[in-house]
């Protein structure tokens, strides 16, 4: 079964909780903190591979979570990280995250990480000092990515077969490849996209074969619409048409209004044209069905009159594919290759973090930034010392100057990320 469409539940591992302990030996006195850190969570991966050609896993596994870190030991030890979740999707696979993309998976072998697991808290060792001999505070470790993620299927292919169903797609796949797709006399036989590989001279051509279309189907019609992103990463389209089409200049002239309908880049894709199924028809009709097709698309249109069944004209067909794929895919090199004009000038990383803002909700105090909100993640609110801690650094960093400026006292309710405290500052 083929699936080009899927979502899943994604969560990253959590961090693990730094301990609190200290060392107990015998004839040592105060031997002071040993508790160890907490363990990374771990990461969900996605890792493109050729050998997975369909969604359908995900169908059965809605969900996706990778192992949590372990928790920080005494005598210093670190708690163990969570197991990364490797998962193999198809080449070609798009990630989306709140209708954004956040992957795009086309290499075999290429790994992304989709949701980053939680950092483990530190352990009561870590904050030792000359003036915090005895510290009884740990951190929390923090909790991974999670979120429903859209999985998106989009065949990489150096050829997309296109035209009304019926108009010989299938069988020209079947002759040119080892695919074999059903095969019938009659509309929409394919309901799902195929691919072959076409060897021809000393090199080889990636055909897509998708359902065909009809008038509409950029609207929903039909069964095209829903498998049009397949030919979205195409290097050439191959535009059938059946030699038998009473007016074969206005069936091209409608499939091409569709394919501009859903993605008007498609219209400057590298195009060629293919003549079907005529065998059994004479010289002159299928010259006269050629002359009007190039009526239509132009005097410079590379039109092949073709029969799969019969084997006629498909090696020069596949001869002027190839030549036009490795033009494209050159022209795609280059313009990957050029350098941007114009300089980006970009925050630094530390930059980014370190900002924060202070807003009010009523009679709350709210205080946003990364850096801060992931300190808020890590703090133990039951601990008396790991709330101090968390006014500590907004002290250093600015924000309760910030507060005070903006009428907080004592009593005034903080919130950072999901929790609330007093303010408390002198």
């Amino acid at each position: 079964m083929f699936v080009d469409t899927a979502k899943v539940f994604i969560e990253a591992g959590k961090g693990g909780n730094g301990a609190v302990s200290f060392r107990r030996e015998i004839y040592v006195d105060k031997g002071g903190p040993d508790g160890g850190d907490g363990g990374k969570g771990g990461d969900v991966i996605f890792e493109a591979s050729e050998n997975v050609n369909t969604l359908i896993d995900f169908r059965f596994k809605p969900e996706l979570k990778a192992k949590p870190g372990s928790n920080g030991f005494k005598q210093n030890q670190r708690g163990k990280s969570g197991e990364d979740l490797i998962v193999k999707v198809p080449m070609g696979t798009i990630v989306k995250r709140d209708g954004m993309v956040i992957a795009d998976l086309i290499e075999n072998g290429q790994q992304e990480i989709i949701a980053k697991g939680g950092d483990g808290g530190f352990g009561n060792a870590h904050f030792k000092s000359s003036i915090r001999q005895t510290p009884r505070m740990a951190e929390l470790g923090e909790q991974g990515d999670t979120f429903e993620a859209e999985l998106e299927l989009k065949l990489l292919a150096d050829v997309g077969l296109v035209g009304f169903p019926n108009a010989g797609k299938s069988t020209f796949l079947s002759v040119v490849s080892n695919a074999r797709p059903e095969i019938a006399d009659y509309a929409f036989t394919t309901l799902t996209p195929n691919l072959g590989v076409a060897d021809i001279d000393d090199g080889s051509l990636l055909v897509a074969d998708i359902p065909g279309l009809i008038e509409g189907a950029s609207l929903g019609k039909g069964l095209g619409d829903a498998f049009l992103r397949h030919i979205e990463r195409t290097a050439v389209l191959l535009h059938m048409i059946d030699v038998y089409t009473n007016d074969v200049a206005t069936a091209y002239q409608t499939i091409r209004l569709e394919l501009a309908s859903y993605s008007p880049e498609l219209l400057s894709r590298p195009e060629v044209i293919a003549l079907t199924k005529i065998e059994g028809v004479d010289d002159d009709i299928v010259q006269m069905q050629v002359d009007a097709l190039r009526e239509a698309a132009g005097s410079k249109a590379k039109i092949f009159a073709i029969s799969a069944s019969a084997h006629k004209g498909i090696t020069e067909v596949l001869r002027e594919l190839h030549k036009k794929v490795k033009a494209a895919r050159k022209l795609s090199e280059e313009v990957v290759g050029e350098d941007d004009e114009f300089p980006t000038i970009r925050l630094s990383d530390k930059q980014i973090a370190d900002a924060w803002q202070v807003t009010k909700d009523g009679d709350v105090f709210v205080v946003t930034g990364d850096k801060i909100e992931k300190f808020a993640r890590r703090t133990n609110f039951d601990s008396f010392e790991g709330v101090n801690r968390l006014r500590d650094i907004m002290k250093k960093l600015g924000v309760n100057h910030e507060l005070r400026r903006q009428g907080a006292d004592g009593a005034s309710v903080i919130r950072v990320g999901d929790s609330e405290f007093t303010f408390l500052e002198q």
